[in-house]
């Protein structure tokens, strides 16, 4: 199947191309877009690929579902475009990064600049209907990102993994800590972020852990 996507990641990929799982998941997506609106829009499906090449991947922010509100999905984790309203979540990220790191509040939620940096921004699931989140979980999506996690743990070292929530930590739960730095709190969720969340230090410690590693830090 030729799946448009950064050439590196199409490469590491290979095999998820030619699964069942990748070709009934393809064929669910068609028809979804098909019959109506999808988040986010479908030429930003990879967006997290695209603007972190594999080469460059240096940390993992793992999501679940995409935004499902209008204008909101931009196919970057907890990420939405210039303009649009900025969301609780990533509100309490911005709270945490500036009172770990003293980095100013940023002006919009715009997170390619992380991405740009080598940050991959993956959601669990990479689609979903409007104002239905999980609407399109159980469909192969978790399967294809659990293969992203992989190639990443295994072909890779030095990595930093960024995993908020019990739903991430499961996914991340198989990565060789000796060989990677796996972080791990709460969600930022207006729900939890006061359970753990805040205090995490996530960002000054990635950036400890990289600079160890003779790797550039993230500008947060």
């Amino acid at each position: 199947m030729d799946v448009r996507i950064e050439p590196g990641w199409k490469q590491q990929l290979a095999p998820e191309w030619e699964k069942d799982y990748f070709a009934r998941l393809t064929e669910f997506v068609r028809g979804e877009y098909a019959r109506g609106p999808v988040f986010p829009p479908a030429s930003k499906i990879f967006a997290a690929f695209d603007y972190c090449p594999f080469d460059n991947v240096k940390v993992v922010i793992l999501g679940q579902d995409p935004y499902h509100d209008i204008g909101q999905a931009n196919g970057l984790c907890f990420s939405v475009n210039p303009g649009v309203a900025v969301p609780r979540s990533l509100v309490n990220i911005f709270k945490e990064i500036h009172s770990d790191t003293g980095a100013p509040i940023p002006p919009d939620g715009d997170l390619s600049r992380w991405a740009r940096q080598g940050v991959l921004l993956l959601n669990s699931t990479l689609t979903v209907a409007p104002h239905r989140p999980g609407s399109h979980q159980g469909h192969g999506w978790e399967e294809f990102t659990d293969a992203v996690v992989k190639v990443l743990a295994e072909n890779k070292s030095g990595l930093v993994f960024i995993l908020w929530g019990a739903y991430a930590a499961k996914k991340g739960a198989f990565i060789d800590r000796s060989r990677h730095l796996v972080l791990t709190s709460a969600h930022p969720s207006p729900l939890s972020a006061s359970r753990g969340f805040f205090g995490n230090h996530h960002f000054s410690l990635t950036n400890d852990y990289l600079k160890k590693q003779g790797k550039e830090p993230i500008v947060w």
